[in-house]
């Protein structure tokens, strides 16, 4: 049996992920950073995007739209700001908040706008990266 970690995703609503893990996969605010049992500990602000986290030939995938990692050596908790599941995403939805928020900064009259567009425009993309990342791993697997 391989080793494995504990692995705790929640958010403000509610814990959408705990289970044993082998590797899991975030993108921290320097990176993406992969993390597997004894990890030194770390403690890291996450920015929108996929969490991967990876158990024998299973493989979930999660949508954050930011929020804080700490990893201890058999543990690992995602504190998300807001989580899915990924394959929850809805891509008609993720493709017009990207429509909306282009269309804010386009109108935009205040720096304040401006920075408030473009957290919601990353976050759109990153929806948008999600569905496609996890399209493309199920026409690999042959599943779609």
């Amino acid at each position: 049996m391989a080793v494995s970690m504990q692995v705790d995703i929640v958010s403000a609503e509610g814990e959408i992920f705990s289970g044993k893990a082998e590797m899991l996969f975030a993108q921290a605010a320097d990176g993406e950073v992969g993390i597997m049992p004894h990890h030194t500990q770390f403690l890291s602000s996450l920015k929108p995007g996929t969490v991967r986290v990876v158990s024998g030939d299973e493989e979930d995938h999660f949508y954050i739209s930011g929020g804080i990692i700490e990893i201890q050596p058999t543990m690992v908790t995602v504190l998300a700001d807001s989580a899915i599941r990924a394959a929850d995403l809805d891509e008609a939805e993720a493709n017009a908040a990207k429509q909306r928020a282009e269309e804010a900064m386009d109108n935009a009259k205040s720096e304040t706008d401006i920075a408030r567009a473009q957290v919601e425009l990353a976050e759109a993309v990153a929806q948008i990266q999600a569905i496609s990342k996890l399209r493309d791993r199920l026409h690999k697997t042959g599943l779609a």
